[in-house]
């Protein structure tokens, strides 16, 4: 029943929120592993970065190929039961990890955690350790993979439904910064339960976070016609795109449009300017995620259980945030002050957020800079915080094209199709450069690229795909849809 109120309430920003924190949970689930594996978890396992970058590969892999279907499952099953199940799934895959200490101590037959860490690096023991505990996180991250690939394709059909295309980049903004916060949150959090209480810990208590949520979003979702704290006059906002019917409970009745069929999706033009979007630069994000920790230890011996290493790792991220969410905003800008049309509008300034990633050109050159007035590591830190902060705002954009173009009964299905594309580049990007580090490192001085040699060689050239990857993303999308043209089913 919808109250009669002339003020417009506002429930749409408590759905927000609750999109927000969901994405801030999902985060923090995906960084336990990078945040606890060099500096907790490889003493025990003797484990390499090429089996790192296998873990996250299988994770990056079954993403995507979960989020083919998860997008078709959403808009079947409804935002709200299909949310809770894809929570629920990441929640369950987060606490397993927590396990695999144990059921490799049963198979190896050994009775503690020091005797794993005694035993002889290369022996066969030690083999067979790392690969049996590599092939139980695989399958941990497998079932993560699978919950966690339902939340951006439910995140943005909800974002679709409660708000209208004017302000749905901004929508969009607030809740991926969940993204940012939850990586912020991380290394303030994660290394500190790892270190006083094991890093089985750190596991079970953020995994655990997840089934809270749950509780809340079962009282607190409707759709916005449903919903009893949702008025008329907010309503009415909701639909104001749908000002063909004048009636906004009729509205509301045809608001999500003809279905379109699932094939059907892949002969538009706009689907694959979405994919090609995804593809060239969520692996940049994901790499940045995965591996940031890691690279702080390499290059500069900074474990993440150390003040510096956390610091290191929190200024990155507080970056992202504080730059991230002005990115939702400047396309409301150019949509509200400048009269662009609202694709318009995101393209200009996805061109804008396109410039920011390229500063990861000198980052490895600034990190080897001897004279230096600050710590060198503080250098990648502040630009890959810039670069970071670029694809925020990048991908807050790029979700809300779907919205502009596609019915909203097709949303979370694009959605899941981009982030499969998304997925593929970050298994890509992931298993690589596990196993082009691996090499560099033994290769040493035999390695080398723009002047550096072994494993800095290696992260050099990552950085180099890193900066250029969403300009050419810009590219590809503005040569597929050069101007606005929505779906007409």
């Amino acid at each position: 029943m919808l109250t009669t109120k002339n003020k417009i309430s506002q429930y749409r920003w408590v759905i927000c929120s609750m999109l927000f924190f969901a994405t801030t949970i999902n985060y923090m689930d995906r960084q336990v592993l990078s945040l606890t594996w060099k500096d907790f978890i490889a003493p025990e396992f003797h484990w390499t970065d090429a089996d790192y970058g296998n873990i996250t590969g299988a994770f990056s892999f079954f993403y995507a190929l979960f989020s083919l279907f998860v997008g078709k499952f959403i808009d079947r099953l409804g935002t709200k039961r299909g949310y809770l199940i894809a929570i629920f799934v990441w929640s369950l895959g987060a606490c397993l990890h927590a396990i695999c200490g144990w059921v490799t101590m049963q198979y190896a037959g050994l009775d503690s955690v020091d005797a794993l860490r005694a035993v002889k690096a290369g022996s066969q023991v030690a083999l067979m350790i790392s690969t049996v505990s590599v092939y139980l996180f695989m399958f941990c991250r497998i079932v993560l993979a699978m919950g966690e690939s339902g939340n951006f394709p439910s995140a943005i059909k909800v974002v679709a439904e409660f708000f209208p295309k004017k302000d749905r980049a901004f929508a969009t903004a607030i809740f991926n910064s969940g993204a940012s916060i939850g990586a912020l949150i991380a290394p303030l959090t994660i290394p500190v339960l790892a270190n006083y209480l094991g890093w089985e810990s750190a596991f079970v208590i953020i995994g655990g976070i997840g089934f809270v949520w749950m509780g809340f979003w079962v009282f607190i979702y409707d759709k916005p016609s449903q919903c009893k704290h949702v008025n008329e006059a907010e309503l009415a906002y909701i639909l104001q795109d749908d000002a063909a019917d004048s009636d906004a409970a009729k509205a509301a009745a045809k608001a999500d449009g003809p279905t379109l069929p699932f094939m059907r999706c892949f002969t538009y033009r706009q689907t694959w300017s979405f994919i090609m979007g995804k593809f060239m630069t969520d692996g940049v994000w994901w790499f940045y995620l995965f591996w940031a920790p890691a690279y702080f230890s390499d290059q500069f011996g900074y474990a993440s259980s150390t003040t510096m290493g956390q610091w290191l790792i929190f200024v990155l991220y507080l970056i992202v945030t504080a730059l991230s969410i002005v990115g939702g905003y400047i396309p409301k800008y150019f949509v509200e002050h400048r009269g662009m049309e609202p694709y318009s509008g995101r393209m200009k300034a996805m061109f804008i957020f396109a410039l920011l990633p390229l500063l990861a050109l000198v980052a490895q050159p600034l990190a080897s800079w001897k004279g230096s007035p600050i710590d060198p590591a503080w250098w990648p830190a502040i630009i890959i915080g810039l670069a970071g902060a670029g694809h925020q705002a990048w991908s807050a954009n790029l979700y809300s094209t779907i919205g502009d173009m596609f019915p909203r009964s097709a949303v979370a299905t694009i959605t899941g199709v981009g982030t499969m594309a998304g997925g593929i580049s970050s298994w890509a990007i992931n298993t690589g450069s596990g196993y082009l580090f691996n090499y560099a490192e033994q290769m040493g001085a035999g390695f080398t690229f723009l002047g550096f040699e072994g494993k800095p060689a290696g992260y050099m050239i990552v950085f180099c795909f890193c900066a250029v990857a969403y300009m050419a993303g810009w590219i590809i999308m503005k040569t597929l849809v050069p101007k606005y043209k929505p779906i007409e089913v």
